[in-house]
């Protein structure tokens, strides 16, 4: 059965739903029957894009993150989002939320057992984008009437995709070995907020220029932008002697992202079928 979705059902920070459409496009001019390990998972989204377009396809999907858990729980989230709705009803939509109202609905998420999934709730309650990973961190923000009006669903979103938790280089030294084998390699961004990753401390300069490892010589999909500046980077070394480019031979599709009226950046995939 197909299921098709356009974005994340969960909210991810960096989720690659603006690239889906030349994503796709791309994909055609690679086979259908190869492995596709997506090395840094995230949301899920390209693992499930894969294994809609190409069912007959061995996808890896490494959810370092725990983005499945979350997924998994999606039941117990709704019935808690349930209850935050029924009490922003008392107020204006899409406005502030008032002290006395931020107050009622704490005191609703306290009594929460278990598992609560602060990505999800924190985007429906604070000004846009803005994350928490924490009951500490919510209690310390302004709340705005911003839940979402109907249940998350997930149904189908990881089906037939294997999934796995490893770090990065293990994951592709297991599969690098392998010819038919496509890997999709979407790291952290530099100079990117990563405070909603389980490792926001881990991508430093160097570990972000260790995962170019992982395109040479080989069929990949990478993703950057030009905040990062890599690709300039690489361009540079190659043009003065200092290394071998690893993007030569690729293919980039650019997309301009606006973050307000005066600021914006390119997004920037980048990919090559070895064959």
């Amino acid at each position: 059965m197909k299921y098709n979705y356009v974005q994340a059902p969960l909210p991810f920070q960096g989720q690659k739903r603006r690239f889906l459409k030349p994503f796709r496009k791309a994909l055609e001019g690679f086979p259908a029957d190869a492995i596709y390990v997506d090395l840094f998972g995230g949301s899920g989204l390209l693992s499930h894009t894969v294994k809609q377009m190409f069912p007959d396809a061995k996808v890896i999907y490494n959810d370092f993150d725990g983005y499945s858990h979350r997924l998994e729980n999606v039941d117990k989230t709704n019935a808690l989002l349930s209850d935050i709705r029924e009490i922003c009803t008392k107020e204006p939509r899409k406005e502030r939320i008032s002290d006395s109202l931020s107050n009622e609905i704490i005191g609703r998420m306290s009594k929460e057992q278990g598992f609560i999934d602060w990505v999800t709730i924190s985007s429906s309650l604070l000004f846009s984008m803005n994350y928490v990973t924490s009951f500490d961190q919510l209690k310390k923000e302004k709340f705005y009437n911003k839940v979402r009006l109907s249940p998350y669903t997930v149904e189908g979103y990881l089906e037939g995709v294997d999934r796995v938790k490893k770090d990065y280089r293990d994951l592709f030294a297991e599969y690098r070995k392998y010819k038919n084998v496509v890997f999709l390699v979407d790291p952290p961004y530099l100079s990117t907020d990563c405070s909603t990753y389980s490792r926001p401390d881990y991508w430093k300069l160097s570990d972000y220029l260790n995962v170019l490892k992982t395109i040479e010589d080989t069929s990949y999909f990478y993703f950057t932008s030009n905040k990062s500046q890599i690709i300039e980077l690489c361009d540079w070394m190659e043009l003065n002697g200092y290394a071998r480019n690893p993007f030569e031979g690729s293919t980039t599709v650019e997309i301009a992202t606006s973050l307000t009226h005066n600021a914006s950046y390119t997004d920037i995939m980048t990919y090559k079928y070895n064959d």
